[in-house]
């Protein structure tokens, strides 16, 4: 686990570094909380573009999960960015430990603005993000823009705690923009007839008809909360949030439950690729 003497220290410290590895696992300092994670490449002839961040840190007397999936789309560079970035831009804000839902929204804004400004680095692509930040084994904040997912699992019930940004659910928005939803038969909503979500990051040609602003939603983790998933589409589009926790909740070790999830999602024929992070209370 990292230490901080304080919150100024290298920022680098707060993200976890993509590796080769596709699975890993981790828990918090007294093992009350432990997480696991499994990234899967698609069918797709494109370099894997999922990134993650799974990780417990110090800073001053709190401990604070950091739990991300982005979900890149017309290459790797803007997932990657958020994968370094997004999390120390959310903990940079002055306000974070006074309102962190404020903060959350600020720093999603920001970063889109960064990532714009960088276009001619990071490319003409775009990414989702579902992010989570545990407080002291206590308090969750979730934030997502895009479709990727957070459920929660209360006593086995699963709860989805994001709202998946689709074009059709937000047709007007992207109307009164000046842009449009195409359904090609055989396909999915697409904005403009390219993007087949509602907000995401990057996106500079699409980006005037696109939001970046994510849904933040708070929860606390009291004796009902077993588990917590975060995963691409790739896994959502073959299985239900409910089928999800029910394969998580059989295993004991989150690491296990991850690759479960991944693995069955390949079994379900799923193309995409698919990662998820699985986050085990007590």
């Amino acid at each position: 686990m990292a230490k901080l003497c304080c919150f100024k220290a290298s920022y680098s410290q707060l993200v976890a570094t993509r590796s080769s590895s596709s699975t890993g696992k981790g828990k918090n300092h007294d093992g009350t909380v432990k997480y696991g994670f499994s990234l899967v490449k698609g069918r797709a002839n494109h370099p894997m573009e999922d990134y993650h961040v799974a990780k417990f840190v110090q800073i001053q007397d709190k401990e604070l999960g950091l739990f991300a999936i982005y979900d890149g789309h017309l290459g790797d560079r803007v997932p990657a960015y958020l994968q370094k970035n997004l999390f120390p831009n959310i903990l940079r804000e002055d306000e974070f430990w006074e309102d962190p839902t404020l903060s959350i929204s600020k720093a999603y804004e920001s970063t889109d603005k960064a990532i714009l400004s960088h276009s001619s680095d990071l490319g003409r692509g775009g990414s989702t993000a579902v992010t989570a930040i545990l407080i002291n084994g206590r308090r969750l904040w979730i934030a997502n823009v895009g479709d990727s997912r957070a459920v929660l699992s209360k006593k086995g019930q699963a709860l989805q705690m994001t709202t998946d940004h689709e074009p059709n659910t937000e047709r007007g928005s992207i109307e009164n923009k000046g842009g449009f939803v195409s359904n090609l038969p055989g396909d999915v909503p697409r904005v403009n007839g390219q993007l087949a979500v509602s907000r995401a990051f990057g996106d500079k040609s699409l980006k005037s008809h696109l939001r970046s602003d994510p849904d933040v939603q708070t929860s606390d983790i009291d004796a009902e909360t077993d588990l917590l998933i975060l995963a691409s589409d790739g896994l959502w589009k073959v299985m239900t949030n409910q089928e999800a926790v029910d394969i998580a909740r059989r295993m004991k070790e989150p690491q296990k439950a991850a690759k479960q999830l991944t693995a069955e999602a390949l079994e379900r024929d799923s193309k995409d690729d698919i990662s998820c992070v699985v986050v085990r209370f007590r």
